[in-house]
């Protein structure tokens, strides 16, 4: 991961839902949204991408408003279209109305100066795939914990 500078990660999104292909897209943001991000103040978990309009929109991300900012901040919550290859926008398309998938956001993260968004097609979980899913991270934690104490 060299020149990648990870600003959040959707933790919530691999819980929620089984994560079958991801795309790095671009993301159109205003100057003081810039500065904002630079400093951390990025929320995905509630997040989601629609496609509208032969494009890809970033819904209810919250961006903070940028503190040293003035009437040109915008709403935190606000949606912000996607960059990405038409290709990929028809692929997304395809599988969201046929095979209903779901697209959330992964990632936000720097890469050679520019922000980009790792996006993910995705299906949800059911409850019994989620209780499995903590069952496994508990046993994985287990087996880490007497491996530690063996090697001690």
């Amino acid at each position: 991961m060299d020149g990648i500078k990870i600003i959040d990660n959707n933790k919530k999104a691999y819980f929620d839902y089984f994560i079958e292909d991801t795309y790095e897209a671009g993301i159109a943001l205003v100057g003081c949204e810039v500065k904002s991000v630079r400093q951390g103040h990025v929320n995905l978990k509630d997040s989601f991408c629609v496609v509208k309009d032969n494009e890809v929109w970033l819904m209810n991300a919250h961006i903070k408003p940028y503190d040293k900012g003035s009437y040109f901040n915008v709403d935190a919550k606000r949606s912000r279209k996607l960059l990405l290859h038409k290709r990929e926008i028809d692929k997304l398309r395809g599988a969201v109305t046929q095979k209903s998938y779901t697209i959330v956001p992964t990632k936000m993260y720097f890469k050679q100066g520019l922000v980009k968004v790792e996006i993910a097609l995705a299906k949800g979980k059911e409850l019994h795939d989620k209780r499995k899913s903590i069952a496994d991270k508990e046993a994985k934690r287990t087996i880490e914990r007497t491996m530690k104490q063996y090697n001690n």
